[in-house]
């Protein structure tokens, strides 16, 4: 690292003013404060100085992030397996499958996401904002694996330029770049996005798998059985595997089954989960707040319920799609969610029953976390102007009466 560092300090003085490449100093600098903290800190405006900065911080979301995409590459290899006549042999062709399936989006992703915030850093002589580090990898994880390749790159530059740089760039933005990249998708293109035919590979990879496909092959994901199934008797309803082998609890939990990349296991978001919550990254209040509001709404549901999905309980609920993986990963977003402490508890507890709310009354659309962050993006401002304003004013009755 020593050397780097002195390479560094050889090549800087030609992108700084004056250089010859001082046109691309804003690059450089994105490149020396990714591989090193900077040595620049704050003279005023702050109380606790140290060397974590954003970049650092993105690096441990990416940490987090990694159990459920490593885990979400050998299921695509898995449920290839299961889908075909098995042509992939041992676990680490099955993961290399998977791997290799996912590697050009996640390329496509960054290619084109950090592509422009270079280009725009540049145009405005700026610092390049780190923020798509993680959104460059969320986006990969949260589509289905067929998605196609030049999908992903033109609705990453739709959330970039109109979700993110039109607002002021990272730090400003009112809705998470990730879920709107997605909200473009599913709107855009509803046929890549839903359906039986997007979350489970067929097809080779890169000369890899392919085969016969089994004759009882059906790739629609656990909630989308449910949503299909809202006139189907209650009592007889089971959600089924690709093989129509049936599916429970225990299998949500483990995620071993169809649906978005990064979104099926709940073993390793909770992975990702401890270790945001361990460093201080995500809040805990948001966090968990959209699990009980989740609970409570399809424990109201359960109550009432009509319908195959208005049956599910409360922990199949949390379980199923992307709860989850929105509960831990999206929502406490810092720059998109609510900041106040109380308005955390209020955010998240209004995530997570829209989004069963909007799972059960939408057959048509059995993934409400989407849908429900994004609004409750628009909104976060609200509560916490609120939150603010009633604190103000109990402390001035407090003033008035001594």
């Amino acid at each position: 690292m020593k050397a780097l560092r002195n390479y560094l300090n050889r090549i800087k003085p030609q992108f700084e003013k004056g250089g010859k490449l001082s046109m691309f100093q804003s690059v450089f600098d994105g490149f020396e404060t990714f591989l090193f903290v900077s040595n620049h800190t704050s003279k005023s405006g702050v109380h606790i100085h140290d060397s974590i900065d954003s970049k650092r911080t993105m690096t441990v979301v990416i940490i987090a992030l990694l159990p459920a995409l490593l885990f979400g590459m050998y299921n695509i290899g898995y449920q290839h397996n299961l889908a075909t006549d098995g042509v992939l042999a041992g676990f680490w062709m099955t993961f290399i499958y998977g791997f290799l399936a996912v590697l050009p989006k996640i390329i496509v992703s960054y290619a084109v996401g950090l592509g422009i915030e270079f280009i725009v850093a540049q145009i405005k002589h700026e610092e390049i904002q780190e923020g798509f580090l993680v959104s460059g990898m969320l986006i990969p994880m949260i589509v289905p694996i067929d998605t196609p390749l030049w999908m992903i790159a033109v609705a990453t530059a739709f959330a970039v330029v109109f979700a993110k740089e039109v607002f002021g760039g990272t730090g400003y933005n009112i809705f998470n770049v990730a879920l709107v990249t997605r909200a473009f998708l599913f709107f855009a293109y509803p046929a890549a996005m839903s359906g039986d035919k997007v979350f489970v590979r067929t097809d080779t990879t890169f000369g890899l798998g392919g085969g016969n496909i089994v004759d009882a092959f059906s790739g629609a994901t656990p909630l989308g059985q449910m949503g299909m199934a809202a006139k189907e008797a209650i009592s007889s309803f089971h959600t089924v595997d690709v093989l129509g082998a049936p599916l429970g609890t225990w299998d949500y939990f483990v995620g071993l089954i169809p649906g978005s990349i990064g979104e099926t296991s709940v073993i390793a978001i909770m992975i990702g989960a401890a270790i945001l919550l361990l460093t201080g990254i995500a809040s805990w209040k948001t966090m968990f707040s959209v699990f009980i509001g989740g609970a409570v709404m399809a424990g109201i549901f359960n109550l009432i319920g009509t319908t195959v999905v208005m049956t599910v309980s409360p922990l199949d609920h949390l379980l199923l799609g992307g709860f989850a993986f929105g509960a831990v990963f999206m929502a406490t977003d810092p720059v998109t969610s609510a900041r106040t402490e109380t308005g955390k508890y209020i955010y998240g507890l209004l995530v997570g029953a829209f989004a069963i709310i909007i799972r059960v009354l939408n057959p048509g659309y059995p993934e409400g976390m989407m849908l429900a962050i994004l609004l409750m993006n628009t909104f976060a401002p609200l509560i916490d102007y609120y939150v603010v304003d009633s604190n103000v004013k109990r402390r001035l009755k407090r003033k008035v009466i001594h």
